[in-house]
């Protein structure tokens, strides 16, 4: 093993890490499929060449892991709650009135984002790294499901330096499948003569209770950034900087 090697083997993972940012993320690839595959292909051979210089955050383990045999209960640290619904303007009124009686008369500003339909999940990085993915569970504890969001391309293994890297960053979301994945998943399991799924929602659940990250790698999970659980090593004063720090991440 000498220094060059280490050095290609850390540029590559940037270099997939930023391309999987900007295709999977900004929707907006700057290198072709087969370019990709060729930067994935040349990593595999060289940490396969230098297995001491394999690493659990590398690009090509997101489907590598083996089957558990089970999920472990984990205790959130910031209890995940339910977020609160409403289908009238009068509920939505009211709720801003509440809001304005107990901040004194301070002004308000709201943030409004996209409502995705999926399994809430919580992911937690330590020092840049992607350590914990859990369920919200009954909102005290949730079940450990690490393994299987390792292999949703919208969760960086590791995050990329664009912004100052928190020393823990907990961002909570939805895991989610879309509506094209969806189609393609029930006409697999369709000809297979398996079970295929009511909806999008029932598929991504179904999904991260898989054993086999192998299995649930294939079905091609999305992850929806909208909250914050624990957060250390930074200052952040608003919610819109917290996304806007995710985003950046």
């Amino acid at each position: 093993m000498d220094k060059a090697t280490a050095e290609r083997i850390d540029e590559l993972r940037r270099l997939i890490e930023h391309h999987n940012y900007k295709y999977y993320i900004e929707d907006d690839p700057e290198i072709s499929d087969l370019e990709f595959d060729r930067l994935m292909k040349e990593l595999q051979e060289l940490e396969a060449q230098n297995p001491a210089l394999l690493t659990p955050d590398s690009p090509t383990q997101r489907v590598g892991g083996q089957p558990i045999q089970g999920f472990r209960e984990v205790q959130h640290a910031v209890p995940m709650l339910s977020i609160d619904n409403t289908y009238g303007e009068l509920e939505v009124r009211e709720f801003d009135a509440r809001i304005r009686r107990l901040l004194g008369g301070a002004s308000v500003e709201y943030v409004v984002e996209h409502k995705i339909d999926g399994v809430s999940a919580s992911i937690l990085f330590e020092n840049g790294k992607f350590t914990l993915g859990v369920t919200r569970g009954d909102g005290s504890r949730g079940d450990d499901i690490t393994h299987n969001l390792r292999t949703v391309r919208d969760i960086p293994l590791r995050l990329l330096a664009r912004a100052k890297v928190p020393e823990v960053l907990e961002v909570r979301g939805e895991v989610y499948m879309t509506n094209t994945e969806l189609s393609r998943l029930n006409r697999l399991q369709a000809e297979r003569g398996e079970r295929v799924f009511a909806n999008c929602r029932n598929a991504a659940a179904g999904t991260l209770k898989l054993l086999d990250p192998r299995q649930s790698g294939r079905r091609n999970l999305r992850f929806f950034a909208h909250g914050e659980g624990r957060l250390s090593g930074l200052d952040i004063h608003t919610h819109i900087e917290f996304l806007d720090l995710v985003r950046k991440l």
